[in-house]
């Protein structure tokens, strides 16, 4: 238990400065390509801070766990939004530049749906569902990186000149993928030794992975929004969490998938039906759009929201305990 508790340690450690230089990174990126931070967030960023949830994911799949495979992809979203970007918005509301939030939005609803429509009409996900996930995660990527490349996409940005030039731009590489790598060694080492702590106290494998493994590959995400926060960059840090949240459905979701086919797990029950169907899959669904709907009409966000999203995530915690 010892070695659990300090191997935890290392990890979150590990966390703290690979998200401190994978934020520096990204941001003097976007200034060089004069590219919007909430662009690159959802992409780039998204990418990096998702590699622990394939890892975890892919490796559940492989080895028998579906459990873990699925509960981590919906916990993972349920974390990114109703915790991270929760403390984001409520620590710094304001304005956000809907037509930046258009694409990866209109992307993830139609990959939950997706998802959610073979959970509940066929109870398991084929090999086939697993190459159109992946499929729709290229399809993102190709138009992503038009928007980005194509004319007027720095319209409305505020570019430093003298900021993107103080440094090379193979610096800047450098930053961000030392800084990815060490965000997942600490993601795998908090997980690792996270669930043998939560496995020795007698959590069962399902609390698991929708709370402590969900949790621990979300911190790269949590680490780079606070840094964000802490740098002035919170538009970063929320492109990050939409990008995550899709990411999180279509690739780490399509390549466990695809990697080994699985039926819904029946971990828990609530009210005699399956607890994911009527509890994990609506909060997902509704801890998104309660916060990208009020973004896109209004075009800000407010405190409120952010106060909300963390109490919704606190009680779904508290349930999973309990059931």
């Amino acid at each position: 238990m010892l070695t659990a508790v300090i191997l935890f340690i290392v990890g979150l450690l590990l966390l703290i400065k690979g998200g401190d230089w994978f934020v520096d990174g990204a941001v003097h990126i976007a200034q060089c390509f004069h590219l919007p931070e909430l662009l690159i967030g959802a992409t780039v960023v998204s990418i990096g801070t998702t590699l622990p949830e394939v890892m975890v994911s892919a490796t559940s799949a492989l080895t028998g766990h579906s459990e873990i495979a699925y509960g981590n992809a919906i916990g993972s979203v349920i974390c990114n939004t109703a915790l991270i970007a929760a403390v984001t918005v409520a620590v710094r509301p304001g304005e956000v530049r809907r037509k930046d939030l258009t694409l990866p939005i209109s992307f993830f609803f139609t990959a939950a749906l997706f998802y959610a429509g073979n959970a509940y009409a066929g109870g398991s996900f084929s090999r086939m569902d697993g190459i159109l996930l992946l499929l729709i995660f290229a399809i993102y990527m190709v138009l992503t990186v038009r928007r980005m490349t194509g004319p007027g996409r720095s319209e409305g940005e505020e570019v430093k000149e003298e900021e993107s030039a103080s440094s090379p731009i193979s610096k800047d590489i450098l930053l961000l993928i030392v800084g990815a790598v060490l965000i997942a060694v600490g993601a795998d080492l908090l997980v690792d030794n996270g669930t043998l702590i939560a496995q020795a106290i007698g959590v069962p494998e399902s609390v698991i992975a929708l709370t402590f493994v969900a949790l621990g590959t979300s911190l790269p995400e949590l680490v780079t929004a606070i840094t964000s926060l802490m740098k002035e960059h919170g538009s970063l840090s929320l492109g990050n969490v939409i990008g995550a949240n899709l990411f999180n459905l279509v690739l780490v979701s399509g390549m466990a998938i695809t990697l080994q086919p699985f039926d819904i797990p029946v971990s828990s029950t609530l009210f005699g039906y399956n607890a994911s169907l009527i509890l994990d899959i609506p909060v997902m669904f509704f801890v998104m759009i309660f916060l990208t709907v009020p973004a896109l009409v209004r075009g800000k966000l407010s405190r409120v929201q952010g106060i909300v999203l963390l109490a919704v995530y606190f009680s779904y915690c508290a349930l999973q305990f309990t059931m």
